[in-house]
């Protein structure tokens, strides 16, 4: 195994199982479809949406994009989120978050229906990774960190494996999901006394604090495996991860790049939950 976990590696055998079993349901009339609902303009969010479409054009799946001026109200955004819900051909819908200011986040998020949920932002889908069970979807960017794992044989059960960040968006059902295969979890944060030192306990470390290179050598234990969810820009406009790359690739024995490693899944299981919310839904 290279010392990089790229994440195309991960991408293409996601993307080829994924083109399998797409071909079946439409050999049987069934297209599994997402919408994606986008409020604004905003660079980051057009970036997204053209690549979640890309990928799962690419695959077979169809996509609806909802693209809304930033004036809509909060009720008339929620109305068409329930019509979504409503919308027998609509198998994921995936909301570009944050919202405009004037909208509440929550009241959104809960209007979707769970079984919709692509990138588990309901109390629905949060609650399913909670209990382990088949209710919604654990978040893309979360089950990616998985899937990486997964791909390349690195077997979580029984290892130490800390993780900066408790949003949640990546570390807290993060920190679930691999407790469910058996893995020893601490959970870090901004007040965590000595985090160095505990982050150098680590057998796996995962870095999803939102911090442009905070984790350096020091964090890092030798030949320790460690997971970069971040995506920074730093002084120089370069994308970076909470990382500091350069400085600990000499130390461990696998890391992800950034760019080129999570969030490179991320669209990839994207495709993922809403094939799976199809066969869901169809009791397949």
């Amino acid at each position: 195994m290279d010392k990089e976990l790229k994440g195309i590696e991960v991408v293409r055998r996601i993307t080829k199982e994924l083109k399998v079993e797409v071909e079946q349901l439409k050999n049987d009339n069934i297209q599994p479809t997402l919408a994606i609902v986008r409020v604004g303009n905003k660079e980051d969010d057009i970036y997204y949406q053209q690549s979640a479409v890309k990928r799962c054009t690419g695959i077979g799946i169809a996509v609806e994009e909802h693209i809304y001026d930033e004036s809509i109200t909060e009720q008339e955004l929620i109305n068409e989120i329930v019509n979504l819900n409503l919308d027998e051909a609509v198998n994921g819908v995936l909301i570009l978050r944050p919202l405009p200011k004037h909208i509440t986040d929550s009241l959104v998020c809960a209007a979707l229906d769970p079984a919709k949920d692509i990138d588990g932002i309901t109390d629905g889908s949060l609650a399913g990774v909670m209990k382990n069970d088949n209710t919604g979807f654990a978040p893309c960017t979360a089950r990616a960190c998985i899937e990486i794992l997964k791909h390349f044989e690195i077997d979580p059960s029984g290892q130490n494996v800390v993780v900066i960040g408790r949003s949640l968006v990546v570390g807290k059902p993060l920190a679930l999901m691999l407790i469910s295969l058996n893995a020893t979890i601490t959970v870090c944060h901004t007040r965590t006394k000595d985090l160095e030192a505990v982050a150098s306990a680590a057998d796996i470390l995962i870095a999803a604090a939102g911090r442009a290179k905070m984790v350096g050598r020091e964090f890092v234990k030798p030949s320790a495996i460690v997971i970069d969810v971040g995506i920074n820009a730093d002084e120089d406009g370069k994308m970076v991860g909470d990382v500091d790359f350069d400085d600990v690739v000499d130390v461990v024995s696998h890391i992800t790049p950034v760019p080129g490693g999570v969030g490179t899944v991320t669209t990839a299981v994207l495709a993922m939950h809403v094939l799976e919310a199809t066969k869901k839904q169809l009791g397949l």
